[in-house]
């Protein structure tokens, strides 16, 4: 019997993947291989989930009635206030814990297992970045209960607090990746876990998470209105009901969502584009 009579056809011969088929396919087993081993490692997330809480309760108990929001110091108005930051606080964090990830991936050599493997380059780090979208979210929902129990409400319905919530999770993705190009960038994990935090200080308190940007010193004001962070902050709390409306006239302060949405697709593209030709150097 010859070789083309034995070779299959029809049906049963296998069809080759295109290029976006594979990285898709490789991003997702490259996904679920991280949130297993997440799953072994327990005390990551749960050390994950006490930061923010802290955060909360602090927050509330220590700053609410001592600020003002919208000419009032009620307490209950400032933690209404104050949850959208907490929110955006936590995604954006996340993001060191990323970068730390994957500078451990690099040391310990996974890059040069993977690298012997059919499978698309940025899809390593695709995965990555999924898996702690997905961790970052079931913080989310922890961190909401939390917020329910110290008296945040929303006000725009069901729907409009969903939308907020995606608003937060893209952004926190969109983050994730600088954290992914400095996780590639440093050489050790520690370093990765401080250059992932020594740019999120200043991004998350010169914004309006805490106080309203009117009551900073004139120079930060357009600072903290320009700044993503502030803009999905604003979004939040627009699409919560929560009060926080910004009399600043900057655009993204006018239009947040818009601006919030903009922000975290420009982000993505530049620093995915940025990570994976770094990590394609590394490995090759």
């Amino acid at each position: 019997m010859s070789a083309a009579t034995d070779a299959p056809t029809g049906p049963l011969a296998p069809r080759p993947r295109g290029g976006i088929t594979q990285s898709v396919t490789d991003s997702l087993v490259v996904a679920k291989r991280n949130l297993i081993r997440m799953t072994r490692i327990p005390e990551v997330v749960l050390f994950g989930l006490i930061q923010p809480i802290m955060f909360v309760v602090l927050f509330s108990y220590v700053f609410g009635g001592s600020l003002s929001v919208g000419g009032t110091t009620s307490p209950t108005v400032y933690r209404n206030f104050l949850m959208a930051g907490i929110f955006a606080q936590t995604v954006t964090f996340a993001t060191a814990g990323a970068g730390a990830g994957i500078a451990d991936d690099m040391h310990k050599g996974l890059v040069d297992r993977f690298r012997s493997l059919p499978m698309a380059r940025g899809a390593v780090l695709t995965g990555r970045t999924l898996a702690d979208l997905v961790q970052t979210a079931l913080t989310v929902v922890v961190l909401a209960v939390v917020a329910v129990l110290v008296g945040w409400r929303i006000h725009n319905g069901v729907p409009k607090m969903f939308a907020a919530f995606g608003l937060l999770l893209l952004l926190g993705y969109a983050f994730s990746w600088i954290g992914a190009l400095i996780g590639l960038t440093v050489r050790t994990p520690e370093a990765a876990t401080s250059g992932g935090l020594i740019w999120l200080f200043p991004v998350t308190f010169i914004s309006n998470a805490f106080v309203d940007s009117s009551q900073m010193a004139s120079w930060l004001q357009p600072i903290a209105d320009w700044n993503p962070f502030s803009a999905t902050v604003q979004a939040c709390r627009e699409l919560f009901g929560n009060p926080g409306v910004s009399s600043s006239g900057a655009w993204p302060m006018q239009h947040p969502v818009w601006a919030s949405l903009i922000w975290s697709v420009v982000i993505i593209l530049v620093f995915r584009t940025l990570a994976v030709r770094k990590y394609r150097r590394a490995a090759g």
